[in-house]
């Protein structure tokens, strides 16, 4: 077991690191560590500055140059900082050199993300997916950290002459990540079974950036109750339930939200999640319009969607949150008439951006909501009708 599923504790004190690089502009960076102070905030320790620095690569050996790593190191001491948080990826030596630096732990974004993905991991599928994510993650990072695996099993007593440490603890590794990858092959053909067996039905996945409101939307729509809190990633694992609009039955599945630099080996391990994303005949691309970036958002998830193969499959882009996009953007002395001029204008934007596969909504509020059934319930009947052109669908 990797002792990392420990390594956040909720009273801790965090600093946060941005790099602004070739590729990146400073207002991306300061965008990313708003982020990553939210995704910090759901981990569990308190944020109490963002360090940056421009440079035309990082440093190979402390990701920063020696200028701004004896700054963290000045305010780490100051301020009893516990742990400092980078927002791009490390290398195992590159950890080891800054934390012998800083003097407290030092962990990257991916490996904040799958602390997270650990402690919100509820069911044997995802907590499968987690650990061999969290695997994959330490193992080109044995070099600088194998003090962090825990000494337990026969391998340490199975130790081959002239075998060193590491060498034992890449092999302990390696045993573990082969055995997790057959435990989630057979939890994938249970899940591929489970699937086969709901019938012809038509399949709807609700997509979007992670926080925008999908647990929510699951829950008004489905009439269930599906975790729902304002925090990153509150829900990792797919929930599906039927559903009936005017006798018409479609199954509605939520999945697991999209983010920028999401670890590749999360993507790799969630695969029987994101297959709910594959084989859908409709996706509902859930988008938090309140939120200052949410075309980068929109960016994100569609590049996520290429990716998986899914982005040609017919999209409803659902607008959520418009009660708090009118609360931040619209003041009380502007006139009703200039509002209704500006969301006129928005409105008809992602109506021709989307090809009038879009509506406006608060999930919240149940505003808008009935219009957004009718636009899925046509949906969802068109899709009937491709999928059986040659017999009558009798819905009950």
């Amino acid at each position: 077991m990797i002792e990392k599923k420990q390594i956040i504790k909720k009273e801790e004190k965090a600093v946060l690191v941005g790099v602004i690089q070739k590729d990146t502009t400073e207002a991306q960076v300061d965008e990313y560590l708003v982020e990553l102070a939210f995704l910090t905030d759901t981990a569990g320790p308190k944020v109490l500055k963002s360090f940056k620095q421009r440079l035309p690569h990082p440093d190979s050996r402390t990701f920063v140059g020696k200028g701004k790593l004896e700054e963290i190191k000045q305010y780490v001491a100051q301020k009893d900082i516990d742990l400092v948080v980078f927002d791009d990826e490390l290398s195992g030596s590159q950890i080891a050199n800054i934390e012998k630096e800083v003097g407290v732990r030092v962990i990257d974004r991916s490996d904040l993300i799958l602390d997270i993905f650990a402690s919100r991991a509820r069911t044997a599928a995802s907590k499968v997916q987690v650990e061999l994510a969290q695997y994959q993650y330490i193992l080109p990072r044995l070099k600088g950290m194998w003090s962090h695996l825990e000494r337990q099993g026969a391998g340490i007593g199975s130790r081959g002459p002239g075998e060193t440490e590491i060498e034992t603890d890449r092999r302990i590794v390696k045993d573990k990540i082969t055995l997790l990858r057959k435990r989630l092959l057979e939890i994938d053909r249970q899940s591929f079974t489970q699937r086969k067996e709901r019938g012809e039905f038509i399949r709807v996945a609700l997509v979007g950036y992670t926080n925008v409101g999908k647990s929510t939307l699951m829950n008004l729509m489905s009439k269930s109750e599906v975790f729902a809190e304002n925090k990153l990633f509150a829900t990792l694992d797919t929930t599906t339930r039927k559903v009936v609009f005017e006798n018409t039955p479609f199954l509605l599945s939520d999945t697991v939200g999209f983010i920028r630099k999401l670890p590749h080996h999360l993507v790799e391990s969630f695969k029987s999640t994101l297959d709910e994303v594959r084989e859908a005949d409709v996706l509902l691309h859930v988008v938090d319009i309140s939120h200052a970036q949410y075309e980068d958002q929109i960016a994100v998830v569609n590049k996520t969607l290429q990716e998986l193969k899914a982005f040609e499959k017919p999209i409803i882009t659902i607008f959520n949150k418009m009660d708090l996009y009118k609360e931040k953007y619209f003041d009380e002395w502007l006139e009703d008439e200039v509002k209704e001029d500006i969301l006129r204008e928005l409105k008809e934007r992602w109506s021709l951006a989307t090809n009038n596969q879009c509506v406006f909504i608060s999930a919240v509020e149940k505003q808008n909501v009935d219009e957004l059934r009718t636009i899925i319930l046509h949906k969802v009947r068109d899709m009937y009708q491709i999928r059986f052109p040659y017999k009558t669908v009798y819905f009950t």
